[in-house]
Protein backbone atom coordinates (compact mmCIF):
# COMPACT_ATOMS: atom_id res chain seq x y z
CA UNK A 1 0.00 0.00 0.00
CA UNK A 2 1.18 3.26 -0.73
CA UNK A 3 1.62 5.58 2.06
CA UNK A 4 0.09 8.94 2.00
CA UNK A 5 1.69 10.23 5.62
CA UNK A 6 5.41 10.00 6.03
CA UNK A 7 6.98 10.97 8.85
CA UNK A 8 8.89 13.87 7.48
CA UNK A 9 5.58 15.65 5.95
CA UNK A 10 3.40 15.15 8.65
CA UNK A 11 3.22 18.67 10.21
CA UNK A 12 2.75 19.57 7.03
CA UNK A 13 -0.02 17.61 5.83
CA UNK A 14 -1.76 18.18 9.07
CA UNK A 15 -1.16 22.19 8.89
CA UNK A 16 -2.68 22.19 5.66
CA UNK A 17 -6.04 19.84 6.37
CA UNK A 18 -6.66 22.20 9.49
CA UNK A 19 -9.73 24.12 8.76
CA UNK A 20 -10.24 27.67 8.14
CA UNK A 21 -12.57 28.35 10.61
CA UNK A 22 -10.68 26.43 13.61
CA UNK A 23 -7.87 28.08 12.39
CA UNK A 24 -9.15 31.75 12.83
CA UNK A 25 -10.60 31.09 15.95
CA UNK A 26 -7.54 29.90 16.94
CA UNK A 27 -8.60 26.47 17.67
CA UNK A 28 -6.71 23.37 16.62
CA UNK A 29 -8.63 20.45 15.79
CA UNK A 30 -8.79 16.66 16.91
CA UNK A 31 -6.56 14.87 14.97
CA UNK A 32 -7.54 11.47 14.59
CA UNK A 33 -5.07 8.86 12.99
CA UNK A 34 -6.80 7.27 9.42
CA UNK A 35 -5.68 4.26 8.68
CA UNK A 36 -6.22 2.36 6.02
CA UNK A 37 -8.87 -0.59 7.37
CA UNK A 38 -12.81 0.01 7.54
CA UNK A 39 -13.17 -0.73 11.11
CA UNK A 40 -10.69 2.18 12.44
CA UNK A 41 -12.22 4.76 10.12
CA UNK A 42 -15.72 4.02 11.35
CA UNK A 43 -14.85 4.51 15.03
CA UNK A 44 -12.61 7.86 13.94
CA UNK A 45 -16.48 9.05 12.45
CA UNK A 46 -18.21 8.16 15.80
CA UNK A 47 -15.92 9.74 17.87
CA UNK A 48 -15.46 12.54 15.55
CA UNK A 49 -19.19 13.32 15.55
CA UNK A 50 -19.20 13.32 19.06
CA UNK A 51 -15.79 15.67 19.50
CA UNK A 52 -17.52 18.36 16.81
CA UNK A 53 -20.86 17.97 17.76
CA UNK A 54 -20.89 17.29 21.76
CA UNK A 55 -18.23 19.15 22.52
CA UNK A 56 -17.75 21.68 19.21
CA UNK A 57 -14.19 20.86 18.30
CA UNK A 58 -13.29 20.72 15.02
CA UNK A 59 -11.88 17.15 13.77
CA UNK A 60 -9.73 16.09 11.26
CA UNK A 61 -8.61 12.70 9.88
CA UNK A 62 -4.97 12.40 8.34
CA UNK A 63 -5.15 9.39 6.87
CA UNK A 64 -1.54 6.96 6.70
CA UNK A 65 0.33 3.66 7.03
CA UNK A 66 0.66 1.81 10.26
CA UNK A 67 3.91 2.80 11.95
CA UNK A 68 4.28 6.45 10.44
CA UNK A 69 0.53 7.49 12.28
CA UNK A 70 2.41 6.09 15.32
CA UNK A 71 5.21 8.05 14.58
CA UNK A 72 2.57 11.48 14.32
CA UNK A 73 0.75 10.19 17.60
CA UNK A 74 4.29 10.12 19.30
CA UNK A 75 5.10 14.25 18.03
CA UNK A 76 2.09 15.48 18.94
CA UNK A 77 0.84 15.99 15.35
CA UNK A 78 -1.99 13.17 16.33
CA UNK A 79 -4.07 13.64 19.13
CA UNK A 80 -5.85 9.66 18.86
CA UNK A 81 -5.57 6.39 17.29
CA UNK A 82 -8.47 4.64 18.13
CA UNK A 83 -7.61 1.42 16.75
CA UNK A 84 -3.63 0.03 17.36
CA UNK A 85 -3.55 -3.29 16.87
CA UNK A 86 -0.51 -3.78 19.49
CA UNK A 87 0.44 -7.42 18.46
CA UNK A 88 0.82 -6.11 14.58
CA UNK A 89 3.34 -3.69 16.13
CA UNK A 90 4.03 -4.06 19.39
CA UNK A 91 7.85 -2.94 19.73
CA UNK A 92 7.04 0.34 18.52
CA UNK A 93 4.11 0.44 20.33
CA UNK A 94 6.31 -0.35 23.58
CA UNK A 95 8.71 2.51 22.46
CA UNK A 96 5.51 5.06 22.13
CA UNK A 97 4.32 4.14 25.58
CA UNK A 98 8.41 4.09 26.98
CA UNK A 99 8.84 7.68 26.19
CA UNK A 100 6.14 8.74 27.80
CA UNK A 101 4.47 10.95 24.72
CA UNK A 102 2.10 7.90 24.18
CA UNK A 103 -1.26 7.26 26.63
CA UNK A 104 -2.57 3.93 26.59
CA UNK A 105 -6.46 4.40 27.42
CA UNK A 106 -6.95 0.22 26.72
CA UNK A 107 -9.38 -1.34 24.77
CA UNK A 108 -11.30 0.08 21.92
CA UNK A 109 -13.34 -3.66 22.14
CA UNK A 110 -12.45 -6.95 23.55
CA UNK A 111 -10.22 -8.70 22.23
CA UNK A 112 -10.30 -9.60 18.46
CA UNK A 113 -10.82 -13.33 17.42
CA UNK A 114 -9.19 -14.62 14.31
CA UNK A 115 -9.32 -18.40 12.84
CA UNK A 116 -10.95 -21.05 11.03
CA UNK A 117 -14.65 -20.58 10.52
CA UNK A 118 -17.29 -22.76 8.54
CA UNK A 119 -21.30 -21.07 8.00
CA UNK A 120 -23.54 -21.81 11.11
CA UNK A 121 -26.07 -23.49 9.01
CA UNK A 122 -23.73 -26.55 8.22
CA UNK A 123 -23.85 -27.68 12.15
CA UNK A 124 -27.27 -25.95 12.93
CA UNK A 125 -29.06 -26.24 9.45
CA UNK A 126 -31.15 -22.82 8.67
CA UNK A 127 -35.10 -24.13 8.51
CA UNK A 128 -36.26 -21.12 6.87
CA UNK A 129 -33.74 -21.73 3.70
CA UNK A 130 -34.49 -25.59 3.88
CA UNK A 131 -30.88 -26.17 4.93
CA UNK A 132 -30.49 -29.58 6.98
CA UNK A 133 -27.60 -29.78 9.32
CA UNK A 134 -24.61 -31.18 7.27
CA UNK A 135 -22.46 -31.82 10.02
CA UNK A 136 -24.34 -31.39 13.29
CA UNK A 137 -21.71 -33.19 15.34
CA UNK A 138 -18.46 -30.72 14.29
CA UNK A 139 -17.45 -28.56 17.05
CA UNK A 140 -13.06 -28.47 16.67
CA UNK A 141 -11.25 -28.17 13.52
CA UNK A 142 -10.01 -31.87 13.88
CA UNK A 143 -13.50 -32.73 13.75
CA UNK A 144 -13.77 -31.79 10.20
CA UNK A 145 -11.76 -34.59 8.55
CA UNK A 146 -14.65 -36.74 7.99
CA UNK A 147 -16.60 -34.69 6.50
CA UNK A 148 -13.41 -33.43 3.70
CA UNK A 149 -15.68 -34.35 1.45
CA UNK A 150 -18.22 -31.62 1.63
CA UNK A 151 -15.72 -29.36 0.59
CA UNK A 152 -14.14 -30.86 -2.10
CA UNK A 153 -11.60 -28.81 -4.20
CA UNK A 154 -12.82 -28.67 -8.09
CA UNK A 155 -8.95 -28.48 -9.32
CA UNK A 156 -8.15 -31.47 -6.86
CA UNK A 157 -11.06 -33.38 -5.99
CA UNK A 158 -9.53 -35.91 -3.93
CA UNK A 159 -9.14 -33.61 -1.04
CA UNK A 160 -11.64 -30.57 0.58
CA UNK A 161 -10.35 -27.21 0.00
CA UNK A 162 -9.66 -24.93 2.64
CA UNK A 163 -10.14 -21.07 1.83
CA UNK A 164 -6.54 -19.71 2.90
CA UNK A 165 -4.99 -15.79 3.50
CA UNK A 166 -4.35 -13.89 0.49
CA UNK A 167 -0.74 -14.46 -0.18
CA UNK A 168 1.76 -12.35 1.68
CA UNK A 169 -0.34 -12.30 4.41
CA UNK A 170 1.62 -13.75 7.63
CA UNK A 171 -1.19 -15.91 8.26
CA UNK A 172 -1.35 -17.71 4.73
CA UNK A 173 1.68 -19.96 6.03
CA UNK A 174 0.94 -20.40 9.62
CA UNK A 175 -2.74 -21.74 8.53
CA UNK A 176 -0.79 -24.07 5.96
CA UNK A 177 1.67 -25.54 9.21
CA UNK A 178 -2.09 -25.41 11.24
CA UNK A 179 -2.79 -28.18 8.63
CA UNK A 180 -0.07 -30.35 9.01
CA UNK A 181 0.15 -29.82 12.86
CA UNK A 182 -3.70 -31.53 12.76
CA UNK A 183 -3.21 -33.72 10.43
CA UNK A 184 -5.63 -32.27 7.94
CA UNK A 185 -3.46 -31.84 5.28
CA UNK A 186 -4.21 -35.13 3.92
CA UNK A 187 -7.30 -34.19 3.42
CA UNK A 188 -7.23 -30.59 2.39
CA UNK A 189 -5.79 -28.32 0.36
CA UNK A 190 -4.87 -24.73 1.32
CA UNK A 191 -6.43 -22.52 -1.61
CA UNK A 192 -5.44 -18.80 -1.68
CA UNK A 193 -8.27 -16.50 -3.24
CA UNK A 194 -5.79 -14.09 -4.13
CA UNK A 195 -6.84 -10.76 -2.20
CA UNK A 196 -9.48 -10.10 0.65
CA UNK A 197 -12.79 -9.17 -1.61
CA UNK A 198 -11.74 -12.42 -3.30
CA UNK A 199 -11.98 -14.41 0.28
CA UNK A 200 -15.13 -12.11 1.13
CA UNK A 201 -16.31 -13.31 -2.29
CA UNK A 202 -16.09 -16.77 -1.49
CA UNK A 203 -17.67 -16.45 1.41
CA UNK A 204 -20.96 -14.47 0.30
CA UNK A 205 -20.98 -16.71 -2.74
CA UNK A 206 -21.25 -20.01 -0.41
CA UNK A 207 -23.78 -18.44 1.69
CA UNK A 208 -26.02 -17.07 -0.62
CA UNK A 209 -26.18 -20.53 -2.23
CA UNK A 210 -26.48 -22.49 1.08
CA UNK A 211 -22.94 -24.13 0.13
CA UNK A 212 -20.22 -25.89 2.28
CA UNK A 213 -17.41 -23.25 3.30
CA UNK A 214 -14.25 -23.56 5.39
CA UNK A 215 -11.54 -21.23 5.40
CA UNK A 216 -9.82 -18.76 7.87
CA UNK A 217 -11.47 -15.36 8.66
CA UNK A 218 -11.11 -12.84 11.95
CA UNK A 219 -13.42 -9.66 13.65
CA UNK A 220 -14.53 -7.35 13.30
CA UNK A 221 -15.49 -7.63 9.49
CA UNK A 222 -18.81 -6.82 7.88
CA UNK A 223 -18.61 -10.68 6.74
CA UNK A 224 -19.49 -11.54 10.56
CA UNK A 225 -21.45 -8.68 10.67
CA UNK A 226 -23.76 -9.58 7.99
CA UNK A 227 -23.44 -13.51 7.94
CA UNK A 228 -23.61 -15.86 10.79
CA UNK A 229 -20.02 -18.03 10.94
CA UNK A 230 -19.24 -20.40 13.60
CA UNK A 231 -15.32 -20.14 14.52
CA UNK A 232 -14.30 -23.78 15.53
CA UNK A 233 -12.56 -25.23 18.41
CA UNK A 234 -8.77 -25.17 18.61
CA UNK A 235 -6.62 -26.68 21.60
CA UNK A 236 -5.72 -23.40 23.64
CA UNK A 237 -3.26 -20.89 22.10
CA UNK A 238 0.33 -21.43 24.13
CA UNK A 239 3.60 -19.22 23.47
CA UNK A 240 5.33 -23.18 23.28
CA UNK A 241 2.83 -24.34 20.49
CA UNK A 242 3.11 -21.29 18.73
CA UNK A 243 7.08 -21.66 18.58
CA UNK A 244 7.13 -24.86 17.08
CA UNK A 245 3.91 -26.51 14.68
CA UNK A 246 1.23 -23.60 15.79
CA UNK A 247 -1.00 -26.69 15.99
CA UNK A 248 -3.41 -24.77 18.56
CA UNK A 249 -5.71 -21.46 18.58
CA UNK A 250 -4.69 -18.19 17.27
CA UNK A 251 -3.78 -15.71 20.28
CA UNK A 252 -6.54 -12.79 20.39
CA UNK A 253 -5.39 -9.45 19.14
CA UNK A 254 -5.74 -6.58 21.91
CA UNK A 255 -6.87 -3.62 20.13
CA UNK A 256 -6.20 -0.37 22.13
CA UNK A 257 -7.15 3.33 22.03
CA UNK A 258 -3.63 5.59 22.48
CA UNK A 259 -3.30 9.05 22.55
CA UNK A 260 -0.89 11.60 22.77
CA UNK A 261 0.24 12.25 26.18
CA UNK A 262 -1.01 16.13 25.83
CA UNK A 263 -4.37 15.56 24.96
CA UNK A 264 -5.45 15.74 28.75
CA UNK A 265 -4.23 19.24 28.78
CA UNK A 266 -5.02 20.27 25.09
CA UNK A 267 -8.81 19.45 25.57
CA UNK A 268 -9.56 17.65 28.82
CA UNK A 269 -12.98 17.08 27.87
CA UNK A 270 -12.08 15.28 24.73
CA UNK A 271 -9.67 13.05 26.63
CA UNK A 272 -11.85 12.04 28.96
CA UNK A 273 -14.24 11.54 26.65
CA UNK A 274 -11.95 8.86 24.56
CA UNK A 275 -11.07 7.10 27.96
CA UNK A 276 -14.47 6.23 28.39
CA UNK A 277 -15.21 4.64 24.63
CA UNK A 278 -15.88 1.48 24.76
CA UNK A 279 -17.33 -0.94 22.27
CA UNK A 280 -18.62 -4.87 21.62
CA UNK A 281 -17.17 -6.76 18.36
CA UNK A 282 -20.84 -7.17 17.59
CA UNK A 283 -21.25 -3.10 16.96
CA UNK A 284 -18.47 -2.83 14.44
CA UNK A 285 -19.54 -6.38 12.63
CA UNK A 286 -22.74 -4.63 12.31
CA UNK A 287 -21.61 -1.33 11.30
CA UNK A 288 -19.26 -2.43 8.89
CA UNK A 289 -22.29 -4.90 7.57
CA UNK A 290 -24.66 -1.56 7.37
CA UNK A 291 -21.56 0.02 5.44
CA UNK A 292 -21.28 -3.19 2.70
CA UNK A 293 -25.28 -3.50 2.63
CA UNK A 294 -25.91 0.29 1.73
CA UNK A 295 -22.65 1.33 -0.04
CA UNK A 296 -23.30 4.25 2.75
CA UNK A 297 -20.54 6.93 3.35
CA UNK A 298 -18.56 6.40 6.32
CA UNK A 299 -19.84 9.23 8.33
CA UNK A 300 -23.82 8.20 7.31
CA UNK A 301 -22.87 4.87 8.91
CA UNK A 302 -21.36 6.71 12.06
CA UNK A 303 -24.48 8.32 12.57
CA UNK A 304 -26.81 4.74 11.95
CA UNK A 305 -24.72 3.61 14.68
CA UNK A 306 -25.10 6.47 17.09
CA UNK A 307 -28.85 6.21 16.54
CA UNK A 308 -28.84 2.32 17.01
CA UNK A 309 -26.97 2.25 19.95
CA UNK A 310 -27.40 5.40 21.87
CA UNK A 311 -27.30 3.23 25.36
CA UNK A 312 -23.59 2.57 23.99
CA UNK A 313 -22.75 6.18 23.17
CA UNK A 314 -24.48 7.75 25.76
CA UNK A 315 -22.15 5.84 28.69
CA UNK A 316 -18.87 7.75 26.98
CA UNK A 317 -20.15 11.40 27.85
CA UNK A 318 -22.64 13.61 30.35
CA UNK A 319 -25.80 14.48 29.73
CA UNK A 320 -25.47 17.66 28.49
CA UNK A 321 -23.28 16.64 25.86
CA UNK A 322 -25.59 14.11 25.01
CA UNK A 323 -27.92 16.30 24.24
CA UNK A 324 -26.01 18.04 21.93
CA UNK A 325 -25.46 14.33 20.24
CA UNK A 326 -28.45 13.76 19.81
CA UNK A 327 -29.76 17.28 18.34
CA UNK A 328 -27.15 17.11 15.96
CA UNK A 329 -28.56 13.56 14.92
CA UNK A 330 -32.09 14.55 14.54
CA UNK A 331 -30.87 17.33 12.61
CA UNK A 332 -28.86 15.29 10.18
CA UNK A 333 -32.01 13.95 7.98
CA UNK A 334 -32.59 10.38 7.52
Amino acid sequence: MRTLLTTGLAALLIAAAWPASALAAGQEPIVFADASWESIQFHNRVAGFIVEHGYGRPVDYIFGDTLPLLHGLVRGDIDAYMEVWIDNIREAVEQALESGRVLNLGSNFPDAPQGWYVPTYMIEGDPERGIEPMMPDVRSVTDLAKYWELFRDPENPSKGRFYNCPPGWVCSDINRAKLKAYGLDEVFTAFSPGSQAALNATIAAAYRRGQPWFGYYWEPTWVIGQYDMTLLEEPPYTDECWATDYGCAYPFSKVLILVNADLPEKDPEVYAFLSRYETELEHTNRALAFLNETQASMEATAVWFLREYPEVWRAWVDEETARRVEAALEAHGA
